[in-house]
C-alpha cells in the first residue's frame, strides 16, 4: 500500500511537470506550425515558466454583480451607427484616428492579472481622444482603477470589465502612464515582464508586492487629483452584430475570451484554436479592428503582455465564428467631456 502510494505520488507530480512546460516547449511550437494553417507559433515565453503564472496573467471575470450577459445593458443599435451593409471589410482604428497615440500603444500588465483594468481603460482613453478630436490626448490610469474599484473585482486577481465602465461613470479614473514614467496623475507601479531570455521571468516573484490605492498624485504631482477624474456617461455590452458599428463610432472596445495553452505561443497570421488545446482561463483586451489575410476574417486586437507577445503586442482571431467566445462578452461606454 505505501509502495503504491509512493507511485501513484511520483506519476502524479511527473504528469504534473509535463503539463506545466509542455505546451511552451519547442516541440509544442513546432507541432502548432504543422497544424496552425492560418497562424504561425513562436516562444513567448521560456519553456521553464510555470503554468500557473500565465494562468495568474488572464484575469477577465465574469460580472460580479450580474450574473449572466443577458442582465446587463446590451446595446443592439444607435442613431449614429452606420448600417450593417456600409460596414467596410477592413477597419483599423490607428488609421481612422491616426492623431490618438494610445490606440495603438502596447502596455505591460507585469506580474498581475490586470487584463480588464487595462483594456477598459485603453479602450476609454482612445474613446475620449477620439470625441474630443485629439484634445485629449493621454492614458489613463490603471493602477486606480486596479486598486482603487473594489466593485470591479480582486485587482490583480482580476476584475470585471462591466463593472470598470460602471465605475467610469459614478468614480470616474485619473489620467496615467506606465511604469517608472511621470505621465499623468497616477502612473502604473507594476514593473513590465519579460519572458524570453531568462530561466524565470523577470517578474515571477514580485506578487510579494501590491501597491494600495492611494488618493494623491504621485506621477506629475501637478495635476490636482480630484479634479484629474474622466467620467462615462454609459456603459453597455455589445451584441455581436453590434461590435463593428460602435468601434467604428466611438472607438476601440474591450472583449473577453477564451485562452487556451497554444494561443500564448501566438506569433502571426489568424489564430484559431487547435485541437486539443487546453482551457487556461479568461483574458480582457482591447479590439482595434478588423479585416481579412489568408481569406479568413479576423478582429485585430491589442494585448496587455508587452511588445515581446505575438505581433509586436497586436493578433488576430477568427472572426464571426466567437472563436474562443470573442463575441459574447464586450464592453464599453461613451465618455463625458
Amino acid at each position: 500500500m505505501y509502495t503504491s502510494l509512493i507511485l501513484f505520488t511520483v506519476v502524479f507530480f511527473s504528469v504534473y511537470h509535463t503539463e506545466q512546460s509542455n505546451f511552451l516547449s519547442k516541440e509544442r511550437i513546432h507541432k502548432l506550425n504543422e497544424i496552425a494553417t492560418s497562424w504561425k507559433a513562436k516562444q513567448n515565453f521560456h519553456p521553464n515558466t510555470p503554468r500557473e503564472h500565465i494562468v495568474k496573467l488572464l484575469g477577465s471575470r465574469k460580472s460580479k454583480s450580474l450574473n449572466t450577459i443577458s442582465k446587463r445593458r446590451i446595446k443592439k443599435t444607435d442613431a449614429l451607427y452606420v448600417k450593417n451593409n456600409e460596414v467596410p471589410d477592413t477597419f483599423d482604428a490607428r488609421k481612422r484616428w491616426p492623431y490618438c497615440k494610445t490606440i495603438g500603444e502596447i502596455r505591460n500588465q507585469g506580474d498581475c492579472g490586470s487584463c480588464w483594468a487595462h483594456s477598459t481603460t485603453g479602450a476609454f482613453a482612445d474613446r475620449l481622444c477620439i470625441k474630443t478630436n485629439g484634445k485629449f490626448n493621454k492614458s489613463i490610469s490603471v493602477e486606480e482603477l486596479t486598486f482603487c474599484c473594489s466593485l470591479c473585482g480582486y485587482g490583480c486577481d482580476g476584475g470585471d470589465p462591466y463593472s470598470a465602465w460602471e465605475n467610469f461613470i459614478v468614480h470616474g479614473v485619473v489620467t496615467g502612464g506606465n511604469y517608472n514614467t511621470s505621465d499623468g496623475c497616477q502612473p502604473y507601479k507594476i514593473p513590465p515582464c519579460s519572458f524570453k531570455n531568462e530561466n524565470k521571468s523577470s517578474c515571477t516573484l514580485q506578487r510579494e508586492y501590491y501597491p494600495e490605492c492611494s488618493k494623491t498624485c504621485y506621477g506629475d504631482k501637478t495635476i490636482n487629483y480630484k479634479y484629474d477624474h474622466h467620467t462615462s456617461i454609459s456603459a453597455y455590452a455589445l451584441s455581436n452584430v453590434s461590435m463593428q458599428q460602435d468601434v467604428m463610432t466611438y472607438g476601440p472596445i474591450e472583449v473577453t475570451f477564451s485562452v487556451y495553452d497554444d494561443f500564448v505561443n501566438y506569433e502571426s497570421g489568424v489564430y484559431f484554436k487547435t485541437e486539443n488545446a487546453s482551457f487556461l482561463g479568461l483574458h480582457s483586451v482591447k479590439l482595434i479592428g478588423w479585416g481579412r489575410k489568408y481569406g479568413k476574417p479576423y478582429w485585430l486586437v491589442i494585448n496587455s503582455w508587452g511588445s515581446e507577445f505575438g505581433d509586436q503586442g497586436t493578433f488576430k482571431i477568427l472572426r464571426g465564428v466567437n472563436e474562443c467566445d470573442i463575441e459574447e462578452e464586450s464592453t464599453a461606454g461613451i465618455p463625458y467631456f
